[in-house]
Order: structure tokens, then C-alpha cells, then sequence
């Protein structure tokens, strides 16, 4: 999980906080996840590539949250209260389904689900990156999650711009 000014899950994760006073945790909430700042995640990236051997690292943070974890920090951070009821992963998704459908996006994919309460978001390998998401938040905690990030938008508008600049380009 990447997070900095143009992420999508941490600040969508806030925007439900700031407009719902209940937050659906999928299954026990106790899955791992160690994010990871996008200009650490760019540092790694370019450290690998002037690299001569081939390597493999994990793209973690410095911090391990639960995903319980995670929501309530998110709100502790905006000054917010919200309930975290635990459901199970499917009454999640289909909660987030309907939700997308009334945002028109996309929020959570079924395998991106599986992925999150299967613990594919931590890693005991040590930290590829510096930036606490906690010290990040709290100097960001005014503006993250003041507006809904579209996954859906981003695509089609870049797919849009591309192909603006391939006309011009003709």
C-alpha cells in the first residue's frame, strides 16, 4: 500500500470517516498492513534500477498497522469518531459494491478484498521506507479525505488525456 497526496485507499478510507459514522471492518480486522510513502516508494524503485544484480524487495513502510488499526488512526487523526463494527469480507464488499455503484467507481475489487484479509499487505522484511504514515497523516490530516479519489476517473481521464495528445500529435 502506497500512500502521499494522490492516493487513493488511505485518502478514501478518510473520506468515509469524515462522512460516516460507521466504518465496516472485512472479517477480524487483524490482517497486517505496512505502507509505504510514494517518494520512498521512488527512491526504492530508483535505487533498483541503477543496481547491476537482479533483487528482490519488499516495498514496505517503517510502521505495522491492523487494518483496525489503520481506520481508527485515520480517525483519530481527523478529529473524528466512528464506529468499527466487524462484518464478514463479503457483506464488506457487497457494502462497498453499492457504494462505488452511487460514487460511480470502482472502491475495492473482490480480489483486491481477498488480498487485504489475506495479509498480502505486510511483510516482516525490513523497512524499504523511511515516512511514518502516522507522522504523515498528522501533518496531512486537513486535507486527506476532503474529496472522494475516483480510481474509475483517474483511468478514463488519463486514458482521455492520452489520447487528447496522440490527436494533437497526428
Amino acid at each position: 500500500m502506497i500512500f502521499g497526496a494522490e492516493d487513493i485507499l488511505i485518502n478514501n478510507i478518510a473520506w468515509f470517516v469524515r462522512h460516516f459514522p460507521v466504518f465496516a471492518i472485512p472479517g477480524n480486522g487483524h490482517y497486517g498492513i505496512r505502507p509505504i510513502y510514494v517518494e520512498d516508494m521512488a527512491r526504492l524503485l530508483a535505487d533498483s534500477a541503477t543496481g547491476r544484480e537482479n533483487s528482490v524487495r519488499d516495498a514496505v513502510g517503517p510502521e505495522t498497522f491492523t487494518f483496525e488499526e489503520l481506520v481508527r488512526l485515520i480517525a483519530t487523526e481527523l478529529g473524528r469518531s466512528v464506529l468499527c463494527p466487524h462484518v464478514p469480507a463479503a457483506a464488506a464488499y457487497l457494502a462497498t459494491w453499492l457504494t462505488g455503484w452511487l460514487v460511480r467507481d470502482v472502491v475495492l475489487t473482490w480480489e483486491e478484498y481477498l488480498g487485504l484479509v489475506g495479509n498480502l499487505l505486510a511483510s516482516n522484511a525490513p523497512a524499504a521506507g523511511e515516512t511514518p504514515l502516522s507522522e504523515w497523516l498528522r501533518n496531512n490530516a486537513e486535507h486527506v479525505g476532503r474529496t472522494y479519489a475516483s480510481e474509475v476517473a483517474r483511468h478514463f481521464s488519463n486514458a482521455k488525456s492520452e489520447n487528447a495528445v496522440s490527436a494533437k500529435a497526428s
